[in-house]
């Protein structure tokens, strides 16, 4: 079976199926801050997600990050992304150099996670 939660015409927020979850890439709250706030307020809306989904950033198995430019920001996204990650709950993760939707974002990230 599969659940599908917060839809709108073109996706899902969250996709469940078999335990498992699927988010649909998430953005910062204000694209106007710098690299540092937009990572932070990104993943702040990835952990609402996964709490309304039954699942948390334990149970992430795979996560694949979009970054503006590797060269200016994949730094300081990291050191966010460390700090938020638990230890020993790193999950599976591919980051890519790529176009952003719109010219102020910086990263989008999406995400599967498994249920608690």
């Amino acid at each position: 079976m599969i659940e599908r939660q917060q839809t709108k015409q073109r996706m899902s927020r969250i996709v469940k199926h078999n335990g498992t979850i699927y988010l649909c890439g998430q953005v910062c709250a204000d694209a106007t801050k710098d690299i540092t706030e937009q990572t932070q307020t990104m993943l702040d809306k990835v952990d609402e997600l996964l709490i309304e989904a039954g699942s948390s950033r334990t149970s992430i198995l795979s996560a694949t990050i979009y970054v503006k430019s590797m060269a200016e920001h994949f730094a300081a996204m990291n050191a966010v992304w460390d700090a938020w990650i638990p230890e020993g709950h790193a999950p599976a993760r591919a980051c890519v150099e790529a176009s952003m939707a719109r010219e102020a974002l910086l990263v989008e990230i999406s995400v599967i996670a498994a249920e608690n």
